[in-house]
């Protein structure tokens, strides 16, 4: 197995942590049961059992012991009874160890699973890498001391967003409305970058043009959709199945929202990962009676749902008769979609940046 020593200052040591501890090729694939009970805002996520007086205010976070596939989290002093736990658990694939013990104790348990250690002194994490490498576990140390709860969930609960940009600018006078330019670059980009820059681990685009296609030029994951004609439900099908399997939740955003900036994705995540939480979405304040708007989160035990969804119907036909069971977070910019050329325009000149051109 690999020995890797990062040693990255200014990051927390639990951010990685969990980055590692939930990586899906260490995890059994049934982890993620499926229930369909009829009220789909309570799914279950996937625990972290946490062994020690670690303060983990997350989705999932539990001090029992769970009965399926799950990460360990545990302080060095603990350690001993958490090898026996993991020994006795083969579907938990991940040991965190926060503040390596001076005595390293038999590590066989680890064998064939993944052991993060964290700890400020390099010398001590060195000998536990040592040790953990030679009982056959793959290793990752970090050099570093305090723990964020937030940059911690961040790492628990990746997030994968799914641009939804297969429509056919109907509206808009034969113009694909993605490819209109503003602020620089196709309207399509600014979705990706408040995405991938709000904190999303993956972004997939779903297209039904080449030339859509063509603007995204790299900056995500590239999915074609021949359906598209049969509406956005289509879409959503094939972007929630293109996401890697280790992401708990979907980001669904519109490609046509170009004022929908990353710190608004960045709250509807950190909403959205807290313990106690209900689907998350952006409130469209600019509007004389405000609404709901994409982007959503949604808990990857959700997904199911959205794809019994026919036609044109989305995430909006899925909630909004229930509002109340909806965590509910402000918008930074305007999430308002475009859909004519007024739509543009209005944009345009409320919202000056770089002179707009059309792209061809």
């Amino acid at each position: 197995m690999a020995l890797n020593c990062l040693g990255i200052h200014g990051l927390c040591a639990l951010e990685r942590v969990m980055q590692a501890a939930r990586r899906i090729d260490m995890r059994p694939k049934d982890r993620h049961p499926v229930k369909t009970t009829g009220a789909p805002w309570h799914a279950e996520c996937v625990p972290v059992f946490v062994m020690s007086d670690l303060e983990v205010p997350i989705r999932g976070r539990t001090y029992r012991e769970p009965d399926g596939p799950h990460s360990v989290v545990v302080r060095g002093r603990d350690v001993v009874p958490a090898l026996q736990h993991v020994a006795s658990r083969p579907d938990c694939a991940t040991l965190a160890v926060v503040g390596v013990p001076d005595a390293i104790p038999d590590l066989s348990a680890l064998a064939g699973r993944k052991v993060i250690a964290v700890d400020a002194d390099s010398a001590r994490l060195h000998d536990f890498a040592k040790a953990a490498t030679e009982a056959a576990a793959e290793v990752e140390w970090i050099r570093a001391a305090r723990p964020s709860s937030e940059r911690l969930a961040a790492s628990l609960l990746p997030v994968g967003a799914v641009v939804l940009a297969a429509g056919s600018s109907s509206r808009m006078g034969g113009t694909e409305k993605l490819l209109l330019d503003f602020d620089g670059q196709p309207m399509v980009r600014h979705a990706i970058e408040a995405a991938s820059n709000g904190g999303c681990h993956q972004v997939v685009v779903v297209y039904a043009s080449k030339d859509v296609a063509s603007a995204v030029d790299g900056a995500a994951e590239l999915i074609y959709n021949p359906d598209a004609a049969q509406g956005m439900s289509t879409s959503l099908r094939r972007g929630l199945a293109g996401l890697r399997s280790d992401m708990e939740g979907a980001l669904i955003v519109l490609g046509d929202q170009p004022l929908v900036g990353s710190r608004t994705v960045a709250a509807l995540l950190r909403s959205w990962r807290r313990e106690g939480s209900r689907p998350a979405v952006a409130m469209a304040s600019s509007t004389p009676k405000p609404r709901w708007t994409p982007p959503v989160v949604l808990a990857r035990e959700l997904w199911p749902e959205l794809e019994q969804l026919e036609g044109d119907s989305g995430a909006r036909q899925l909630f909004e008769a229930h509002p109340e069971l909806l965590d509910v977070v402000p918008a930074q910019g305007r999430p308002d979609d475009i859909d004519t050329p007024d739509d543009y325009a209005k944009i345009v000149r409320l919202f000056p940046r770089k002179k707009p051109t059309r792209r061809a």
